[in-house]
């Protein structure tokens, strides 16, 4: 037997942590009780997917994969133009693309934890939470890569820079962890967003929309805590640190955000988008620059309870577009 059931059509997508945590008591308290929810409300990718039937089949040609009108891409002219299958098969590829790199995004994810927990004492609460997350995000690597095996299609994932640079942040988890739940934030808090946005829809193909229930549901713990991690530990850095953790933020959180909101280079070859299409859907888009600094406007606001915008600092995130002006 499973874990939880999320009805399909439930719409109770609210986080699961309180929105403040002070003191030892209460850090403890989080802590038990995100611990006790990875217990009884946690997710198997093989039990708690119908993956085998028949409405859960996955056609990439079916035309609930086309992209809205209100994705920066799907709004274009190019393609609209493009024929009704093209279309369909280039949306559920999107998909796939991402939820590759999302599965590659949650492997490192999974290894900067161990690393996290490694200098963990004995009794430590943060240790089985880690470990419980650990559990959670393999998972959704199994959903995620299920899906990509069912579409037929070979998406690729991260690039190799993006792996490279990948086996730095691991590391973090050990000797910096603030830095690293930083990244954790940067990777999660805009595809969170963009999917809390799209169960709202009601045109979802059934696959995609029981993915993404299963995948807020579990992500609210994990978001939950690593905001309240850095509410709990950046006071006390040292101002050398701190400053570190004030560059860094922003530049992380501009690169994640692309990384998640962008079609990946290997989508754009396959499919021959022209240049120009990308730079008027993304790169000089104000509602994509817009929709990018609201997907980040959570850790946003907690980067600025913590400090981390003061001047000059502020000028980078507005530099690298992460302020909603």
């Amino acid at each position: 037997m499973t874990s939880t059931s999320i009805p399909p059509t439930s719409t109770s997508l609210t986080e699961d942590a309180p929105s403040a945590v002070s003191g030892d008591a209460a850090w403890e308290s989080l802590l038990a009780r995100l611990n006790r929810q990875s217990v009884t409300k946690h997710f198997d990718a093989y039990a708690d997917i119908a993956w085998d039937e028949p409405e859960m089949a996955l056609d990439p040609e079916d035309p609930r994969w086309e992209l809205s009108t209100d994705d920066p891409l799907g709004a274009t002219e190019w393609y609209r133009a493009l024929p009704p299958a093209t279309r369909a098969r280039l949306g559920c590829e999107s998909v796939a693309s991402k939820m590759k790199a999302g599965l590659e995004f949650e492997s490192i994810l999974k290894r900067g934890l161990l690393e996290f927990a490694s200098v963990l004492p004995n009794r430590s609460a943060e240790f089985r939470y880690a470990y419980h997350e650990v559990i959670e995000e393999a998972q959704h690597a199994l959903m995620f890569q299920e899906f990509v095996n069912r579409s037929g299609l070979d998406a690729k994932g991260l690039g190799r820079l993006d792996r490279l640079g990948a086996r730095l942040v691991i590391y973090l988890g050990r000797w910096f962890p603030e830095l690293f739940f930083v990244f954790v934030l940067g990777g999660e808090d805009p595809i969170d967003h963009v999917q809390r946005q799209a169960l709202r829809r009601d045109d979802l193909h059934p696959l995609i929309e029981r993915i993404m229930r299963i995948h807020v549901t579990e992500e609210a713990r994990h978001l939950s805590f690593a905001r309240h991690y850095l509410k709990r530990t950046v006071p006390s850095l040292g101002p050398a640190r701190s400053a570190v953790l004030a560059v860094g933020a922003p530049t992380i959180l501009a690169g994640m955000a692309q990384l998640m909101l962008k079609p990946s280079p290997q989508l754009i070859a396959r499919y021959e988008i022209p240049s120009e299409v990308i730079k008027a859907a993304y790169t000089d888009n104000p509602a994509h620059r817009a929709a990018t600094a609201d997907s980040l406007r959570k850790v946003r606001s907690l980067c600025e309870e913590l400090g981390l915008l003061r001047r000059p600092f502020g000028r980078l995130w507005r530099a690298l577009g992460l302020t909603a002006t």
